[in-house]
C-alpha cells in the first residue's frame, strides 16, 4: 500500500478518526494517559502487513524488541564493560540485518524489509543515546516498537531522533483546527511535487538513462537536470506527505530539506538535503570517528610529518573519507551510490577547503569579489552543476555508464530521432508531448517562486494572512491542479517513492 494510493487516504481517514476517538475521553483535561500511541501502533503494524509480503513484518518487529531489551539491560548494568558489550551486540544485530538483506542479499532474493535502512539508524540512534546517557530508557516495549516503526516513516523517513521526538508519540493530541488544516495543505503540496513534477520528470530523464548511448552533448545535460528536478520533487513531496499527515496527528517531525538548491557549497548542500541522514551521520559517525584510536593515531604520525596544522587537516579529511563512504553505501551497494552520494561529494568539500587560500589570493588580484549577490550567484550555480554530475552516477545504470554520460556530454549535441521524438506536428519530445511540457514548465515555474518566498518565511503563514476566500481559492485551485494534471496513466509510476529502495 503505497502513500500516494486512494486506498491509503482512505486506511489513514480511519486511521485519523480512531486517533482522535482515542482521544475524547481526554478532551476536557488534556491529560496524559490516552491509547492514541496504541492505535498508531495498530496502524503502522496493519501499513505494515498490507504493504507487502507480511512476513517481513518480523524483521522491524523484531529489531525494536530487541533493541528495546538491550537498551533496557544497558539502563540497568553495572560497569561501562557491560554497557559496552551490550550495545556491541545490539548494533552488530541491527547492522549486520542491514548489510545481510540489502547488500549481501542473503536468503536468495527475499524482498527487503520496507524501511530497512530507516528503522535499523533510527533503532541504533535511541541505542546509542543510552548508553551515551544523554536519553532515558524507554520501559515500554511496545513504545519503543512504536518510534521504531511509526507507518509514514517506513516510505522515505525522516530518521528521528528518540530523545527529541518520540516522547510526542506516546502523549495525548486532541483535534486542532490549524494542525488539521495546515497537515492537509502541506501533504496537498507534496502531493503537487510527486504526481505533477516529478512523474513527468521521470518519464523524460528514464528515455535518456535507459538509452544513453543514443544521446550526447546538451541531451545528457538536460536528463542530468530533469533528473535532479525528479530526485528533489519526489524525495521532498514524500517528506511533505509524511510531515503533513503526521502533522494533523498533531506530531512534529524534523524537516529534512531546505530549499537546497540555494546552496552555495557542497557542504551547506549537505545542511539542507536530506538533513535527518547528515545529523546522523555527523553525530554516530564522524565524531566519534574523530575520538578513535585510529584516527588519533593517524594526527600524531600526519604532525610529524607536515606539520600540526597539516596533519590535523589531513587526518579529518581521512575521516571524512570514511563518512562519505558510508553515505554512499547507505544508499546502496553498488559503485554508482558510492560515488554519486558519497565519495564524489568527499572530492568536492576537500578540494574546495584545499583551494579556498589559493583562491582568496587569487581573485582579488583579478578584481573578482569573493562576496555579494553576484558571487553568491556564482556559488549557487556551481553547487547546482556539481550536484547534477553526482546525480548522473546516482541514476545511470551503472558506475561505468555514468562516467561515459558525462565524457558524452562533452561532445556535439545528437539524438537517436526515434527515442527524443518531436515536437513539431503535434508530436512528442522524450515522450512527453507539447501539453506535459508546458504543464512541466508552468509547475516548476509554481515550485521556484514558492521556494523563493521560502528564504522569507513559511509559505503557509503568509498564505494564512491572506483573506478567508482568496486563502480557500488558493488551496481549492492547487487539489484541482493535483487532480487534473496529476499522472497516474500508462507510462507513469505513481506510487513508489525513489528513496522507498533505500
Amino acid at each position: 500500500m503505497e502513500i500516494t494510493a486512494f486506498t491509503f487516504l482512505c486506511f489513514y481517514t480511519v486511521v485519523l478518526l480512531l486517533y482522535y476517538a482515542a482521544a475524547l475521553p481526554y478532551r476536557k483535561s488534556g491529560a496524559g494517559g490516552s491509547i492514541q500511541w496504541c492505535v498508531l501502533l495498530a496502524a503502522s503494524l496493519a501499513f505494515y502487513l498490507l504493504s507487502g509480503t507480511p512476513v517481513l513484518v518480523l524483521f522491524p518487529l523484531g529489531a525494536g524488541l530487541i533493541t528495546a531489551f538491550i537498551a533496557g539491560r544497558i539502563g540497568r548494568a553495572d560497569s561501562d564493560g557491560e554497557k559496552k558489550k551490550l550495545l556491541v551486540l545490539n548494533l552488530v544485530l541491527l547492522i549486520g540485518a542491514l548489510v545481510l538483506l540489502k547488500y549481501l542479499n542473503f536468503g536468495g532474493g527475499i524482498a527487503m524489509p520496507l524501511g530497512l535502512s530507516f528503522y535499523t539508524f533510527t533503532l541504533a540512534g535511541y541505542v546509542i543515546d543510552v548508553y551515551l546517557g544523554i536519553d532515558t530508557v524507554q520501559k515500554n516495549p511496545a513504545k519503543v516498537l512504536l518510534y521504531g516503526m511509526y507507518f509514514p516513516l517506513m516510505v522515505s523517513g525522516p530518521i528521528l531522533t528518540h530523545r527529541e521526538h518520540a516522547e510526542q508519540f506516546y502523549g495525548t493530541h486532541l483535534p486542532d483546527y490549524r494542525n488539521l488544516t495546515r497537515g492537509a495543505q502541506r501533504t496537498l503540496w507534496g502531493f503537487f511535487k510527486k504526481l505533477v513534477i516529478a512523474e513527468r520528470c521521470a518519464v523524460a530523464a528514464g528515455v535518456i538513462f535507459d538509452h544513453y548511448a543514443a544521446f550526447s552533448g546538451a541531451y545528457i545535460a538536460l536528463g542530468a537536470l530533469l533528473f535532479t528536478f525528479q530526485l528533489y520533487t519526489d524525495f521532498s513531496g514524500c517528506m511533505d506527505i509524511v510531515l503533513g499527515l503526521s502533522e494533523m496527528l498533531g506530531l512534529v517531525l524534523p524537516e529534512n530539506f531546505k530549499t537546497p538548491f540555494f546552496s552555495k557549497s557542497i557542504s551547506e548542500y549537505w545542511r539542507r538535503w536530506h538533513i535527518t541522514l547528515g545529523v546522523w551521520m555527523r553525530g554516530y559517525v564522524f565524531y566519534p570517528l574523530l575520538r578513535t584510536r585510529m584516527i588519533g593515531n593517524l594526527q600524531k604520525k600526519l604532525r610529524a610529518r607536515f606539520g600540526k596544522k597539516a596533519g590535523k587537516d589531513l587526518s579529518t579529511y581521512a575521516a571524512m573519507f570514511i563518512l562519505w563512504l558510508t553515505v554512499g553505501l547507505w544508499h546502496g551497494g553498488a559503485l554508482k551510490y558510492v560515488i554519486g552520494a558519497g565519495l564524489l561529494h568527499w572530492f568536492y568539500i576537500v578540494t574546495g577547503l584545499v583551494t579556498l587560500p589559493f583562491w582568496k589570493k587569487v581573485l582579488p588580484l583579478m578584481h573578482i569579489p569573493m562576496e555579494g549577490r553576484f558571487a553568491d550567484g556564482v556559488r549557487i550555480v556551481r553547487t547546482f552543476v556539481l550536484v547534477n554530475i553526482g546525480n548522473v552516477f546516482f541514476r545511470a545504470q551503472s558506475a561505468a555508464a555514468g562516467a561515459a554520460m558525462l565524457v558524452s556530454a562533452l561532445g556535439k549535441t545528437s539524438a537517436d530521432a526515434a527515442l527524443a521524438g518531436t515536437l513539431s506536428g503535434g508530436g512528442e519530445f522524450l515522450r512527453l508531448d507539447i501539453v506535459e511540457w508546458l504543464i512541466l514548465g508552468v509547475s516548476l515555474l509554481a515550485l521556484l517562486a514558492v521556494s523563493v518566498l521560502t528564504q522569507r518565511g513559511s509559505v503557509r503563514d503568509m498564505a494564512e494572512r491572506l483573506p478567508l476566500i482568496p486563502r480557500w481559492a488558493l488551496w481549492f485551485a492547487l487539489l484541482f491542479y493535483v487532480i487534473l494534471f496529476g499522472n497516474y496513466g500508462p507510462g507513469y509510476s505513481a506510487s513508489a517513492f525513489i528513496y522507498q529502495g533505500f
